[in-house]
This record gives structure tokens, C-alpha cells and sequence, in this order.
């Protein structure tokens, strides 16, 4: 919205897909098919079989679906990379196929389809990188005209960030004060879609207990200087957002930040529980899951995973093991904060700001009948 708004394009001429969903897949990708076994790229022809399918009076005519090589990420610099999934990263011009397979989609709707492979990582190279293609859709535009866009897209979105990562921090503030646990999911950013994630937060959310997302988690100076303070003292590392000691090939952004959250989570007393989500088959998540489950079970936090989500959503089984969650939660919660807080450093900047009495005390679940597994 910023990269478009800049360049004049009003709000309500901006379209996007809706959430992924079974009904999705169902009417808009019937056919459109093409060959890769990760899910999430998958549901791509859903979205653009959506769009595609958009009346005379809503019809798009520019499908912009760009090729993300590298993703912004708050470790830049303390990492090798900040590379996109390849998978992800060439899903447009994969996807694209089931749309040409039988004759050319987009050319019978009189749609443009651009999607120019951009370096998001890297600020100083996407003017140069999307200026040809923005001139496909605006002919008359000048690089200069380029430049700035990409510069108020950057900016709207750090804002967006900074506003998520302040209502996290105000959760970790609720948390502190009051001695109560909160959750944080460790996942891939679109794991929050609800036909790929399954809405599986929002079910523990319904418990009590407030979420956090591995994406948004504070990333304040004091906070994370506190977080890692006997790692820094140490030597471990060698700043709050170095992971050498648990991952040394951070190429992968999504990967990179995944470990990191594991070791805030870790260090952060009042989160009680990690969530670990991952799709189906994933390659670039298999090397993840026992590292990432040893750092936060070392700490004595608890960790669920759902690695194998996909198009069917059991809801029977989901059910039962955000049950069991709730009730670990509800009977360890509590012993897990105040082990947590004994190891902690002194003098936490999350307390202070606010006080117990000014919350009412948290709705928690009940717990569920004994001999529930984890």
C-alpha cells in the first residue's frame, strides 16, 4: 500500500485476495495445478484464480505478484543473509504455469501479470530492481519517481512493524505486572493466514492466553540487553541478535529468526509455552525442529509442536491438543514463571510502567481431566 499509494494509486483501487481457504482451492484452483509439495505455494492458485475471477466492475488489471529473494529482518548484520525460501521465491513464475497450461489466463482478461524479482533485504537495490517493472504498468514513470516510492513503501512498513512489535511489548509489560503466562508462536510469516496456520492461536487465545508472534516480538535495546544479559556477560555472543552459538549457517532469514525467537522465548520468564508451527514437508523447517525444540525445553518452558499442517484441518485432533496445551499451561504456568525469573538479571525493564492492580485478573481455562498428554 505505501509503494502504490506513493505513486497515486487510491486505496480502494488496490485488491487483494482473501484469507486462504479449502472453498479457495476448491473454485478458484480447480485445474491450475502445477508440480510442488509445499503447501503454501500451493494455495497460490487459489489466490490468483480469486483475482482472476473478479466481475466487470471489480476486475483487476494488473496482477502483481513479485519474486522476493531476500526478506527485511531485524538480524541483518548479524547473520550471513536474509534469503527468501526458494520455493516461495519462485512460486509466481511456478504458478504461473497452471495458468498458461491450456491457453494464456491472464492475456484472455486483458491482465498484466508482473512480477519482477526483488531483493526486499536489500533497500539501496529495489529501485533499480522494480523500475522496469512498474513501467510496465505506468510508462511514463521516472526512476527518480521509483526511488521514492520504494522509500515511503519501506517506511510505511517499518511503521507497521514498530506498531506490532509495541503491542507486544505491552503484552510482556501485562504479563511482568501481573505474573501470568503468554504464548509465543514460532512460525513462518504465513502461518498467520488462517487457511495455512488453522487458526490454531486464536483457539489458545480463547483459553486466556495472550499470543505472541516469533515476527513481532520487542525487539527494544533494553529489552533484548536484559533478555541475553548472561549470554553477553559470558561471551556466548556477541550481541542480542547473534545466533552463531546455535545456528552458524544463517543464510535464511525466516530460519534465522525462527532460532532467535527460540532463544528470546527461552530467556523470557513469563513466556510459559512456545507454539511451533510448520507445514507439511517442509525442507527448510526439517533442520529446525530438534534444535529449536532443545533450546526451549532446556530452559524448562513448554513446547508444542504442529509440524505437519496442510489443506485438512482435523479439527477433532486440534481440539484435543489445544486442550492439553491449556491445561499444561494452567497447571505449570506458574512454577515455570518464577524458575524463569530466579535466573533471570536484575532490574527488568518490563516492570515498573505498569501495576498489578491496574488489570483485572485473567479469565484462564480450567484445566483439562488429568492424564491429558502433552
Amino acid at each position: 500500500m505505501g509503494l502504490f499509494g506513493a505513486l497515486g494509486v487510491e486505496a480502494r483501487k488496490i485488491a487483494f485476495s482473501s484469507d486462504t481457504s479449502e472453498e479457495q482451492g476448491r473454485q478458484y484452483a480447480k485445474g491450475r495445478g502445477t508440480v510442488d509439495c509445499c503447501y503454501p505455494v500451493k494455495c497460490i492458485s487459489g489466490h490468483y484464480g480469486e483475482l482472476l475471477a473478479r466481475d466487470k466492475h471489480r476486475k483487476i488489471d494488473v496482477l502483481f505478484s513479485p519474486m522476493i529473494y531476500s526478506l527485511p529482518s531485524y538480524l541483518k548484520g548479524h547473520v550471513l543473509d536474509n534469503l527468501a525460501c526458494p520455493r516461495v521465491m519462485a512460486a509466481p513464475e511456478n504458478i504461473k504455469a497452471g495458468f498458461l497450461k491450456e491457453n494464456d489466463a491472464f492475456a484472455q482478461r486483458g491482465i498484466r501479470y508482473v512480477t519482477p524479482l526483488v531483493s526486499l533485504g536489500d533497500p539501496a537495490l529495489v529501485p533499480k530492481q522494480i523500475h522496469p517493472a512498474l513501467k510496465e504498468i505506468f510508462p511514463e514513470i521516472e526512476f527518480a519517481e521509483t526511488k521514492e516510492a520504494v522509500r515511503q513503501g519501506y517506511e510505511t512498513l517499518n511503521a507497521f512493524n514498530a506498531q506490532a512489535r509495541g503491542r507486544s511489548r505491552e503484552v510482556l509489560e501485562r504479563c511482568a505486572a501481573t505474573d501470568t503466562p503468554c504464548l509465543l508462536v514460532i512460525a513462518r510469516p504465513y502461518h498467520m493466514d488462517p487457511g495455512v496456520g488453522h487458526e490454531i492461536e486464536v483457539d489458545l487465545q480463547a483459553y486466556g492466553y495472550p499470543v505472541l508472534w516469533t515476527q513481532y516480538f520487542p525487539t527494544d535495546p533494553d529489552l533484548l540487553e536484559w533478555i541475553f544479559a548472561a549470554d553477553l556477560k559470558a561471551g556466548h555472543i556477541r550481541s542480542p541478535f547473534d545466533i552463531s552459538d546455535v545456528w552458524p549457517s544463517s543464510y535464511s532469514a525466516n530460519t534465522n529468526e525462527i532460532l532467535w525467537a527460540a532463544k528470546a522465548a527461552a530467556r523470557t520468564p513469563w513466556v510459559a509455552g512456545v507454539i511451533r508451527l510448520a507445514s507439511y514437508e517442509c525442507g527448510m523447517d526439517q533442520p529446525t525442529y530438534s534444535p529449536v525444540q532443545q533450546i526451549v525445553e532446556r530452559s524448562g518452558t513448554l513446547f508444542f509442536a504442529f509440524q505437519d499442517l496442510d489443506s485438512t484441518k482435523p479439527a477433532g485432533s486440534v481440539k484435543i491438543r489445544v486442550e492439553t496445551i491449556a491445561h499444561y499451561l494452567q497447571k505449570h504456568s506458574k512454577e515455570i514463571i518464577e524458575r524463569k525469573k530466579a535466573a533471570a538479571a536484575p532490574d527488568c525493564p518490563l516492570l515498573g510502567k505498569v501495576r498489578k492492580e491496574d488489570f483485572p485478573a485473567p479469565a484462564l481455562a480450567d484445566p483439562a481431566p488429568e492424564g491429558a498428554t502433552k
